[in-house]
């Protein structure tokens, strides 16, 4: 059934992509990778619900036998953001379905077409009634009534940091398991030994995909010194050539921010920084033109007090700092209580294995950008949360280990 919802949801990719582009603004080309990347997720899940084994325990005593099995934890209520509509609400359906728990979705507000269009394709395919069902209004109403609620058994939410503590106590209170998936503010190192050039147009496209409204996006540049101009320099022709417009237009790269309030946090950080000290090398301000747009912005000479360097900006703007020395740059991309991203670009293999080590994140990606993929694990450390919504790992907060001990 989860094999056929995925097909469903691949043969409607055309137009669930153009729902997801007018309703959120990503441009057309990347809603169409979410809405595809959704279905291979489906398909890698229903794997997984092939795999969810038990074991036997040698006993030490004659004739009793020790068996652990895995049962689906129960009910799960499950809320999700409108940055990436397919992305997140896919991962907690298909988990829960795969571990045999039927699961109430809290769609956002702000991107309810794309999300509901998800879950017909299960209807579509002959989900049985009441398994997946799927909800809109006020989130706090939402959440206060369905974490109470003595049916829910387990909680996922994917969302920022201060309204996660929130429901997290709520779960809290009643027992009840919970994922976490939260805010994060992920530095991206380059050392001078790295390939400058290909870096920085790698750096570019992971900052501005979604117009910077990624939770795992690169949101600290910290660059060593004696490669910084050059780095700046690649990297600004890179951001400069980003075409932004409506998303449904053919050769658009970037689209606008989701609402008023976010082009207002752009201002504020840029003013803020410049506050600081800071220069601006590309944007900073609105473009003329309708919509929630704000146009790429880098800024050079970010001091560590500026606003932007100590929270998730959320949006297209990427903040350079300098560093000289390995210990330096460590305590700076571990100075923040949040740990969820981080990425980092050096030759040397002994600078690789030190940075997988000694970086306080729940995912690393070296030399590339390699993060989000269904069979891999995704989710935080400190602040950012806890659980993943990716991997193998993924299934297990959706299953009961239950241990029966038997004389025979």
């Amino acid at each position: 059934m989860m094999r056929s919802a995925a097909h469903h949801v691949r043969t409607r990719a055309e137009a669930i992509a153009v729902m997801m582009t007018m309703e959120q603004g990503k441009p057309l080309a990347e809603s169409r990778l979410e809405t595809l990347a959704a279905a291979d997720t489906i398909e890698w899940f229903a794997e997984e619900a092939r795999r969810t084994y038990g074991r036997v325990i040698p006993a030490r005593a004659d004739g009793v036998t020790q068996i652990v099995t895995r049962e689906p934890v129960g009910i799960v209520a499950a809320f999700t953001p409108w940055n990436f509509p397919l992305n997140q609400a896919v991962r907690k359906v298909s988990a829960a379905l795969a571990a045999g728990c039927s699961i109430i979705l809290k769609d956002p507000e702000e991107t309810p077409a794309s999300c509901a269009a998800l879950v017909q394709a299960f209807v579509d395919v002959g989900l049985p009634e009441g398994v997946l069902n799927l909800v809109f209004g006020v989130p706090g109403d939402v959440s206060s009534y369905l974490i109470a609620h003595p049916s829910v058994a387990k909680i996922s939410f994917t969302g920022s940091t201060q309204v996660g503590k929130l429901l997290a106590s709520m779960a809290g209170q009643h027992m009840k398991r919970a994922t976490m998936e939260l805010g994060g503010h992920a530095p991206a190192i380059v050392f001078a030994d790295n390939d400058i050039p290909r870096a920085a147009k790698l750096l570019v496209a992971a900052k501005f995909r979604n117009a910077g409204q990624v939770c795992i996006s690169p949101t600290r540049f910290l660059v060593e010194e004696k490669a910084c101009e050059e780095f700046t320099r690649h990297f600004v022709d890179a951001a400069r050539a980003l075409e932004t417009g409506d998303g449904l237009h053919r050769g658009v790269t970037m689209g606008p921010l989701a609402n008023a309030r976010r082009v207002d946090a752009m201002e504020r950080l840029v003013a803020d920084a410049l506050g600081h000290g800071a220069s601006i090398a590309l944007g900073g301000k609105r473009p003329n033109r309708r919509g929630f747009f704000f146009e790429p912005t880098v800024l050079t000479n970010v001091s560590v007090d500026a606003r932007i360097m100590n929270e998730e900006p959320f949006g297209p703007i990427a903040p350079i700092a300098t560093f000289r020395s390995y210990d330096k740059v460590i305590a700076e991309a571990n100075r923040l209580p949040v740990g969820l991203a981080a990425y980092a670009y050096t030759r040397d293999a002994a600078t690789l294995g030190a940075l997988s080590r000694d970086i306080e994140s729940g995912m690393i990606s070296l030399n590339h950008h390699g993060l989000g993929l269904p069979e891999a694990p995704f989710g935080g450390v400190k602040e950012s949360g806890y659980g993943s919504e990716g991997g193998t790992e993924a299934m297990e907060a959706y299953l009961v280990t239950k241990f029966a001990s038997q004389l025979t």
